[in-house]
């Protein structure tokens, strides 16, 4: 046999392959409906993009620019994106920031009216968190229930959310355990919808 041939059983796996073909939104108005599963997590679906300002104990404090994706593709569960670029006073883009992503998705809780989530977020830094919260509202607060690292990614332990929808922006406050530091203000900002 030859380099190039392929044992019949495996043919079929070299067969060209169309692009994938199932869509997925951020826009409610158009796609796959959403599950009914995700209606306490509706007001985020969509795509969000704004400013925030950081700081850790012991670190300079900095400006950041942040565009967030909500999408889903009709199924139980929301694929999460955000990308952010630290930007100096006038909002000019300085340097590439962090990047995470992951999934949300609502599970069964003990209260009804205020459903139980889980967030699975993965870092390119080797670090992977698994939060657990509750909804209220458009109010989302959120902590780790487990936090995964590499031997090489920096130590963080734990983590805390509360996302909120305020007048029409997306406004999240974040705060880190990190390096031997307890839980401390981390990030925050607020985000204006561009799509959705």
């Amino acid at each position: 046999m030859s380099e190039r041939e392929v044992p019949a059983e495996f043919a079929s796996t070299f067969q060209k392959v169309e692009p994938y073909p199932f869509e997925e939104t951020d826009d409610l108005r158009r796609g796959p409906n959403l599950h009914d599963d995700l209606l306490p997590l509706l007001p985020l679906v969509g795509r969000w993009r704004g400013r925030g300002q950081g700081g850790y104990p012991d670190k300079d404090d900095f400006l950041f620019a942040q565009e967030i994706s909500f999408l889903h593709d009709g199924r139980p569960f929301l694929r999460y994106h955000a990308r952010s670029w630290i930007i100096d006073v006038d909002g000019k883009p300085v340097r590439p920031a962090a990047q995470e992503s992951g999934w949300w998705r609502v599970v069964q809780g003990q209260d009804p009216k205020r459903p139980e989530i889980e967030v699975l977020l993965s870092h390119p830094t080797g670090i992977l968190d698994l939060y657990y919260g509750h909804v209220d509202g458009t109010k989302i607060e959120i902590a780790t229930d487990a936090v995964v690292r590499s031997p090489q990614a920096k130590e963080v332990t734990a983590g805390k959310r509360l996302y909120g929808i305020v007048e029409g922006a997306l406004m999240y406050a974040q705060e880190m355990a990190a390096e031997g530091k307890p839980l401390s203000p981390h990030l925050s900002a607020s985000l204006a919808r561009v799509t959705g």
